[in-house]
């Protein structure tokens, strides 16, 4: 009796469809990560080059500047251009003006607005919710309707003339948003901890300190870096406030930055401008690691 044979497919034959789809994919990822490497190089140029650009023009003297080309190479090196920014043009003040308006503000900021963080997360109370919106409501308020009345409040004070008006108006702008995004840190910190404290005995400043602030240090160092750079880059509330150059903040600085006679000197304001930029962004890129941590500690859930 006959019976039917299976025919066998020589191997050749078997893999060379697959052998084929997986040539085909394989040419689809490789040109899909030659996208992406584009884009990463465009993006890399964009942001690199205004700051190539910035460098070799605060190396200019005022003649490049308004006899050459503005993409053009400076013709002498002029290195100098950094003392004179530093001296000349005072921004060794206006570096320490910044800071001892900043730096004050960013501890009170992040200290009050921890604490509140904790109160309206971690503690159990009534009105915790409406007192969280009220916080909110305070980020939907411009800073240009505030300037007026808290110009005639520190006027009538005594407190203008000082550093004092900075300091607190960064403290009351920059406290709605620290607030708000510490309450979201505290959401992730797990609730057993803070119950095995009390059981231990651990009163509630005990366990704001000593337990609360090690979870959420990451999100404090992100949360005070964006600040920093928000009042750092302040204009408005700066140039309201400083009346005299001996008050005058860096950014307040740069705007009246002028040299002899009254005329710009471009190569000194762009090395003023490197000092500041360059600054900021050795911060940034020293912290950038942590900062990474603390914006993802937030989104996850125990």
């Amino acid at each position: 009796m006959a019976t039917d044979t299976p025919v066998k497919t020589p191997a050749r034959h078997r893999n060379h469809r697959p052998s084929r789809a997986a040539a085909r994919t394989g040419r689809k990822r490789r040109g899909n990560r030659l996208w992406v490497k584009a884009v990463v190089a465009l993006l890399l140029v964009v942001e690199v080059y205004p700051l190539i650009w910035m460098f070799l023009t605060s190396l200019k003297s005022n003649d490049d500047y308004l006899n050459h080309s503005t993409w053009s190479l400076p013709t002498t090196w002029q290195w100098g251009n950094y003392s004179e920014a530093w001296t000349t043009g005072h921004i060794g003040l206006y570096v320490q003006n910044s800071l001892l308006a900043v730096l004050p503000a960013l501890a009170l900021m992040l200290l009050l607005g921890t604490a509140a963080g904790f109160a309206l997360q971690i503690m159990v109370w009534k009105g915790r919710s409406l007192t969280l919106l009220v916080f909110l409501t305070g980020m939907m308020v411009p800073p240009q309707m505030i300037l007026l009345p808290l110009f005639t409040v520190y006027f009538q004070t005594g407190l203008s003339g000082t550093l004092w008006p900075l300091i607190l108006t960064y403290t009351g702008t920059g406290l709605p948003l620290t607030v708000f995004m510490m309450a979201t840190y505290y959401r992730s910190v797990p609730r057993e901890l803070f119950e095995a404290a009390t059981i231990d005995g651990a009163g509630i400043l005990r366990a704001f300190w000593t337990i609360s602030i090690p979870m959420v240090r990451n999100a404090l160092l992100t949360v005070g870096l964006v600040q920093f750079f928000f009042i750092w880059n302040d204009l408005l509330i700066a140039l309201t406030f400083t009346n005299g150059q001996d008050l005058r903040t860096i950014q307040v600085g740069l705007l009246n930055f002028t040299g002899d006679f009254g005329a710009t000197q471009y190569g000194p304001l762009f090395a003023a401008i490197c000092i500041n930029v360059f600054g900021t962004l050795l911060i940034y890129l020293f912290l950038n690691q942590k900062v990474m941590k603390g914006l993802t500690s937030g989104a996850v859930k125990g």
